[in-house]
């Protein structure tokens, strides 16, 4: 078996990755320091499989020229439209398809765009949902590629080689890119994020928007808390199954129960309480246009309207991830919900909403504490940290844009992520901006080719000055022309439920 087929074979992945065989108890000095071995570690059975292939070159500190390469890559077609753009499609050896389009008065740069989450069904390379950007960018003379991943759902045991790959064959079937700029979404930011952590990928720099930068991890436990907290306090004694689910159809009594205690819950002071103590676990956006954020009432009914659309939609997408790690990574079991929601913004919303119901909010955080028990998968834990949570080791500058209401990614996400950077002293790298809208991923044109714009200025003078300031990014954007921007100056809250597995 060559280490391509152990890499794309799941069951495999972690065996190799994790080349020291670590164990569930990671008895390290620094939590920190064996999430950066997984990730590191990753990178390096990456770049071995590539290079493997012939599909990774050799870094370079100049520029290559603009000449199309000799050979194309084995299996891609070449076609050229009305337009005159070059369209380039091809097969990686994962099964992912990538394909790439080239404007005939190119400038030299490859735009590498990395798709979200996508459930079961079609996959395909090209995300049309993005052609008014592409279409932009074409105009301004930019080549994008992209590819679909080898997999549906959580994609991330070869997302980044898949992307990787795809660069490198654009590479091979055209031409050399003079700058390559990797640009993703959603769980494309994730990927995006983890390309911009690759030594010698040949990435020049990187965009992440909307981005599950906090980590596949986090993600699943934030999740979890969430559901936890309205089962415990909203559904005593029902003991419903929170974790492992392989199917929706498992989680389907989950989310009915907690969507009709959530219902009922909303018609009493007590009820509220608690849905404001789930919504403050679950990062339950607050800034809500038209919500007094002084107004504990309204805020609370406004938070209890996203709970209610958001956390079952989230449960039942859980077993994408359960199957794409082969476990659950999520856990509460060690958790101090007490000192969680002290550290959250949203506490002070939480104790009067409680004041106001005469209710005890230690005794409902001792309960969720004393009675957390759930531990995560293993393998399901180690996949998730070797393939799915940022290490902060930062090859290349890397923007980071979110919206401030986000339900899929909470905004605090950027919090936990610039943290890590820092932690691993990267922190000169990476810059972050905020739009003021609703919507996840809901950015606007002018928006997402502001900012590539923003990294290319960047990469021109080798330092950040004011590129990325929210400021100068609304006005770059709105000079474009190409409708609403809405950059603001922001800052987020803490991300409340960042942990390590202590293999308690």
């Amino acid at each position: 078996m060559t280490i391509v087929e152990i890499i794309h074979d799941r069951r495999m992945a972690t065996l190799v990755v994790l080349t020291e065989r670590l164990t569930m108890k990671f008895a390290h000095h620094s939590p920190f320091t064996h999430r950066t071995t997984c990730r590191l570690s990753l990178a390096s059975v990456t770049l071995a499989a590539t290079t493997s292939l012939g599909l990774l070159a050799t870094a370079s500190v100049a520029a290559p020229p603009l000449i199309p390469a000799e050979a194309a890559v084995p299996g891609a077609v070449r076609t050229t439209d009305e337009q005159g753009t070059t369209v380039l499609t091809g097969s990686l050896a994962s099964g992912a398809t990538w394909e790439a389009r080239v404007p005939e008065a190119w400038n030299g740069t490859l735009v590498l765009y990395g798709h979200g989450f996508r459930g079961p069904g079609q996959n395909p390379a090209w995300d049309s949902r993005m052609d008014p950007t592409f279409d932009e960018l074409a105009r301004q003379g930019y080549a994008v590629a992209a590819s679909s991943y080898a997999t549906t759902g959580w994609a991330l045991g070869t997302a980044v080689q898949d992307q990787l790959q795809t660069f490198q064959a654009f590479g091979r079937g055209f031409a050399q890119p003079q700058r390559t700029i990797a640009f993703g979404r959603s769980m494309g930011g994730l990927v995006t994020s983890l390309i911009a952590e690759v030594p010698g990928s040949g990435v020049d720099a990187a965009v992440s928007t909307c981005g599950l930068v906090g980590g596949g991890a986090a993600l699943n436990n934030y999740q979890l808390d969430a559901a936890y907290a309205a089962s415990e306090l909203l559904l005593p004694g029902q003991n419903h199954r929170l974790t492992g689910f392989t199917s929706p159809a498992e989680s389907a009594a989950l989310t009915a129960a907690i969507s009709e205690a959530l219902a009922e819950g909303q018609k009493t002071a007590e009820g509220r309480a608690r849905i404001a103590l789930v919504a403050a676990l679950l990062n339950t956006p607050t800034e809500l246009d038209g919500v007094d954020r002084n107004d504990s009432l309204a805020m609370q009914e406004a938070q209890a309207r996203l709970v209610l659309e958001t956390l079952p939609t989230v449960i039942s997408r859980r077993s994408d991830i359960v199957n794409a790690a082969d476990g659950d990574s999520g856990w509460t079991a060690g958790v101090d919900y007490n000192a969680m929601l002290m550290a959250s913004p949203q506490a002070q919303q939480v104790r009067e909403l409680y004041r106001m119901a005469g209710l005890d909010l230690k005794e409902d955080l001792g309960t969720l504490t004393t009675n957390a028990d759930i531990e995560p998968s293993t393998a399901g834990l180690e996949w998730m940290l070797a393939t799915s949570v940022p290490s902060g080791e930062l090859q290349m500058p890397v923007l980071s844009t979110h919206t401030l209401v986000d339900l899929l990614a909470p905004v605090e996400y950027q919090e936990e992520y610039a943290e890590t950077i820092r932690k691993a002293g990267a922190g000169a790298l990476i810059r972050q901006a905020f739009v003021d809208r609703d919507g996840h991923c809901n950015f606007s044109m002018a928006e997402n080719v502001a900012s590539i714009h923003a990294i290319e200025r960047r990469l021109d003078t080798g330092r950040w000055e004011d590129a990325a300031k929210a400021e100068n990014l609304d006005t770059a954007a709105e000079s474009l022309g190409l409708g609403a921007s809405e950059f603001v100056n922001f800052r987020p809250g803490e991300f409340i439920n960042d942990r390590t597995w202590n293999g308690r």
